[in-house]
């Protein structure tokens, strides 16, 4: 059976990567598009434009002759956002125009490294300048009334003999600038960058923005299936969510969906616990991610379960987060990737 995830291309970064996740370690997402469908789930050109209206919130997108930007391109995005807020933590002058290395960004974002993954980068950015946007979606408190890019601009700063990118330069629109500027984002998980199908990414994100840290949420299939964007029948999303319900593997929650066409996402990080389980507190997202690199390769929920049945009945810890740390890094040790 093939694995729904990605495989995680880069265990072990390169030291002298300027990885953004040693600042801070997660990665950032604005609440603005995670809400409404504005990117392309299709893996082919998109040369639609679509229009989305809900509870007073409109947007139009238009393509370029490249075609929609598509949710695998808003990963530059999420990057950007991430890096920019990382700075700010920092104590440095946020900007609107950012530079980085291409190499740190396809491993960030658990991306080949090779020739054909610099010139889809490259095709990305395209995309991202050319969308074009109008909406009343307010973004930082401010109303963004004329078109505009989801990137403003963007260029090479440095490139090798043989073309690849070595540094780029990036400057976001205002509307996306805003948001970031303002904390209009949410902390997603690592592991949305190995969900291999785009409706499994959008249907993420959907959860994490409603979801959130809630025990469950509960939504009608017919609205879903409008705050998603695709453009398969109702029907036919039945198909990915069922496959989900049995897979199982999307980050952070569970799907559901009943007779009467009600999905629920349940937020496995708000799980009960058992009565052997309740002496230990419930661990923290970030707590999540360090055990992600404790691990790398393991279902860290898996080992989270596993070590609140090995603590029943022990003392409990002083430190809860740095002895389930611990715990999957002497797991991983011991026995390696084979799980």
């Amino acid at each position: 059976m093939v694995n729904p995830l990605l495989p995680i291309r880069h265990p072990n970064r390169d030291f002298f990567v300027c990885d953004i996740f040693d600042a801070l370690p997660y990665f950032k997402d604005d609440m603005a598009s995670m809400e409404h469908p504005i990117f392309s789930l299709s893996t082919k050109p998109d040369m639609r434009t679509l229009y989305y209206e809900h509870n007073g919130n409109s947007i139009t997108i238009k393509p370029s002759i490249d075609g929609l930007a598509t949710i695998h391109d808003k990963d530059i995005l999420l990057y950007c956002a991430s890096y920019l807020r990382a700075a700010i933590q920092e104590g440095y002058e946020p900007k609107q125009r950012i530079q980085f290395i291409a190499y740190d960004f396809l491993v960030a974002t658990n991306r080949r490294t090779d020739g054909d993954s610099y010139e889809r980068l490259k095709e990305a950015f395209n995309r991202l300048r050319g969308t074009t946007i109008n909406t009343n979606i307010k973004t930082g408190g401010l109303e963004i009334i004329e078109g505009f890019g989801l990137i403003d601009a963007w260029g090479i700063v440095k490139e090798t003999p043989n073309g690849r990118m070595i540094a780029v330069e990036v400057k976001l629109s205002d509307w996306f600038y805003h948001a970031v500027i303002a904390n209009e984002l949410l902390t997603i998980n690592r592991d949305y960058f190995r969900l291999r199908k785009p409706i499994e990414r959008r249907l993420y994100e959907i959860a994490r923005k409603h979801c959130g840290d809630q025990k469950s949420w509960k939504i009608r299939l017919e609205t879903l299936h409008k705050k998603i964007g695709t453009t398969a029948i109702l029907r036919k999303l039945r198909v990915p969510l069922v496959a989900l319900t049995t897979t199982d593997h999307l980050p952070d929650y569970s799907v559901a969906l009943n007779d009467n066409d009600i999905v629920t996402f349940t937020n496995r990080r708000r799980a009960v616990p058992t009565e052997r389980q309740s002496c230990l507190p419930l661990l923290m997202t970030e707590i999540y991610d360090k055990a992600k690199r404790a691990a790398p390769g393991w279902d860290v929920y898996f080992l989270e379960r596993e070590w609140r049945e090995w603590s029943a009945g022990k003392v409990p810890p002083h430190n809860p987060d740095a002895a389930f740390i611990a715990f999957c890094r002497q797991k991983f040790r011991r026995e390696g990737t084979e799980h």
